[in-house]
């Protein structure tokens, strides 16, 4: 499917300001080279006329989704589904490799989630995911340890009206026209706020404290701002001492992190139980007018735990169905900290 292009002029205006809120830890900072997903022969062939795209998907060395994609009709390339990104990115190496050039005259602002930068960007002639095309767009040129030796980032919050799927049992993504081929007769569904940024946000509660909570697959783990820190804190955790790692975003600024256990977050009917969040002041939080706001970002730390996640954007609703054939509505993520580096 084709989407429209837009004058150049128009595209300016637009990319004015992206957010990327993948953000990756000190044990997960260093790139690495990944091959391409292959073909399972496990996988049923999709034949449904809603799907667009429809692809083997693997995890970088982190644990995020990532898929093959086409520019201009070269590739695969290697770009990260990224639910907490409005815009799609491009790495340099893969903006030299295939000789495109740079603005000269403007630049786009870069908000990520420890701070915010400048970034030249790259018109392509088109954008292929599968039968999923967008044809003369913009992409901000952007390297950042976020980035974590990929070739670019699929930004799944400028979908507009379709719907997505991450099936990580079978490790498959589709992008689809209606949440209906997707079928979620065992999904646990629950209804997102209004979008804010084009993305994903929830009502959601840590311990006794509501909470607005953004989904992230392009976030290594979940992080917490301090006004939600804050609210959960009570005299027994004052006393414990937390730890500390460097928090890595989509611009070159270094955020210190404090780790600790989170108290069961319940959103909607599910809860998730042993959760280390990562606490700390970050930019992003600021951004979106939610420093003062008890926030917090999901991340794969939690997401990559549950058997599928399907979101539909156009009437925004989220889809998760557990491992297994039961419909358990509690997921528990693990001790997640001992992968941290501690500092």
């Amino acid at each position: 499917m084709n989407h429209s292009a837009f004058s150049p002029r128009h595209l300016r205006r637009e990319l004015r300001t992206v957010c990327l809120i993948g953000a990756l830890y000190a044990a997960g900072a260093q790139a690495s080279e990944l091959p391409l997903a292959q073909a399972s022969p496990l996988l049923p062939a999709l034949t449904g006329t809603d799907t667009l795209f429809a692809s083997p998907t693997t995890r970088d060395h982190i644990g995020r989704v990532v898929v093959p994609v086409m520019i201009n009709g070269h590739g695969p390339f290697r770009f990260i589904v990224d639910t907490g990104a409005n815009r799609s990115t491009i790495s340099p190496n893969l903006v030299a490799a295939l000789g495109l050039k740079t603005s000269d005259e403007s630049s786009v602002l870069v908000n990520g989630i420890t701070g915010v930068a400048r970034a030249f960007f790259v018109t392509v002639d088109r954008l292929q995911a599968g039968d999923f095309t967008i044809d003369g767009t913009v992409l901000p040129v952007v390297w950042a340890p976020v980035m974590a030796g990929a070739d670019g980032i699929l930004g799944a919050a400028g979908l507009g009206e379709k719907s997505l799927l991450i099936d990580f049992s079978r490790n498959r993504v589709e992008i689809a026209r209606r949440v209906d081929a997707f079928g979620n007769s065992h999904a646990v569904k629950i209804h997102a706020l209004p979008p804010t940024h084009g993305l994903i946000t929830l009502d959601a509660r840590v311990g006794r404290t509501r909470v607005l909570a953004t989904i992230d697959t392009g976030s290594e783990r979940s992080l917490g701002n301090l006004a939600l820190l804050d609210a959960i804190k009570t005299p027994r955790s004052l006393g414990v001492p937390a730890q500390i790692t460097s928090v890595y975003g989509a611009t070159e600024e270094i955020e210190r992190g404090e780790i600790r256990r989170s108290p069961l977050i319940a959103i909607g009917s599910m809860n998730i139980t042993d959760v280390a969040v990562v606490y700390g002041d970050f930019h992003i939080f600021k951004v979106w007018g939610l420093n003062n706001t008890p926030a917090m970002i999901i991340g794969m730390d939690v997401l990559g735990t549950v058997a599928s996640l399907s979101i539909d954007f156009k009437n925004q609703d989220i889809y998760i169905t557990s491992i297994g054939k039961s419909n358990i509505r509690s997921f528990i993520p693990g001790a997640l900290s001992d992968t941290v580096q501690k500092r």
